[in-house]
């Protein structure tokens, strides 16, 4: 696993002449120039821009709506409210390339394809969060949310100055994984998105690999360096919160 990382991050500093060659030798120079291309001389910076403003808006709906309903089935009591629970978490188990198809054709009737919001709103539930949130949730002392409805409070306000505190590490911990699925995601928005001032960074690198051959390489590979090292980095600082997560809610593994 730690190979092809290295070799990537080797290559990115190469010639052409140097890539071709077996091994994981040293660059003879180091050749900077290859990020500069590509951070001055490219659209790379718009499409850096692009996955980070797609990313973070992604990850605030998903955060919103798994708190939301999992605070719904939770603490609030309804007809319905473990059938309901139980369809959506049945949905975790349909494989999302089946959903790619009526998804697309609902965007198309909104007029939302190729466009960020289509591609946000598209994204803007996740079953995981919602049972993550919801395993969490259930281990808040039900006593603390009578009392606060007995003095008036309504669900926002209990929502927000109660409930959300007390599941605060499990809110860091899905936001940093909805914040890289949605960085790292090709499939889903090369299906929807045309125009290529619209492209996050995973789309853009297919633009700098041909075909037919005559790919540069180094160039190729710098990119792949700068789409991963935001997502690397936020995942090395915060892993510990994320373990703990998992740790706190039974999920093991």
């Amino acid at each position: 696993a730690v190979f092809p990382f290295l070799w990537m991050v080797l290559s990115s500093f190469k010639t052409k002449a140097e890539v071709m060659e077996p091994g994981l030798a040293l660059p003879a120079v180091w050749q900077w120039g290859n990020y500069r291309e590509i951070l001055l001389e490219s659209p790379i910076p718009r499409y850096l821009f692009n996955s980070l403003f797609v990313a973070s808006l992604t990850m605030a709906l998903q955060v919103v709506c798994c708190a939301l309903f999992s605070y719904a089935v939770v603490f609030m009591r309804f007809k319905g409210r473990r059938l309901l629970f139980s369809l959506v978490l049945f949905t975790y188990m349909v494989p999302t390339a089946a959903t790619y198809i009526p998804c697309y054709v609902l965007l198309a009737r909104l007029g939302l394809l190729d466009s960020y919001r289509g591609l946000i709103l598209s994204n803007g539930v996740s079953v995981f969060g919602i049972f993550l949130l919801r395993q969490h949730m259930r281990g808040i002392p039900k006593s603390l949310v009578e009392v606060a409805k007995l003095e008036k409070a309504s669900h926002t306000n209990i929502l927000r100055t109660i409930v959300v505190p007390m599941v605060k590490p499990a809110i860091l911990s899905i936001g940093i994984i909805f914040f890289i699925n949605s960085w790292n995601e090709y499939v889903w928005p090369s299906l929807i998105l045309k125009s290529t001032e619209n492209y996050t960074l995973s789309l853009a690198l297919q633009m700098f690999v041909s075909a037919e051959g005559g790919t540069d390489i180094p160039v190729a590979m710098a990119i792949s360096v700068l789409t991963m090292l935001l997502p690397l980095g936020i995942y090395s600082v915060c892993q510990k919160y994320i373990i703990n997560t998992f740790a706190q809610s039974g999920i093991k593994g």
